[in-house]
């Protein structure tokens, strides 16, 4: 199942669980749309593979298996 982060790894922007700012790579690895293509130019840092909009969980979904709560930030260059 996909691990909906809360935040973006870069500026730690808040993405809740329907945010449709949340992108991620094939590692689940999360960031805005912002800084998706202002700073990580469409390539993300951890993985090096490209990014999607993340998928909205449906809200009876979302009850019975949550977003995770645990914030998480990557070492990158911000530029």
């Amino acid at each position: 199942m996909l691990l909906l982060k809360p935040n973006c790894e870069s500026c730690d922007k808040d993405l809740s669980a329907s945010s449709k700012e949340a992108m991620i790579c094939s590692f689940e690895c999360t960031f805005c749309r912002q800084c998706v293509d202002l700073i990580l130019k469409g390539v993300c840092p951890n993985c090096g593979g490209n990014f999607v909009p993340r998928p909205i969980r449906p809200v009876d979904a979302l009850a019975r298996h949550p977003a995770s709560t645990q914030r998480m930030l990557s070492n990158i260059d911000r530029g």
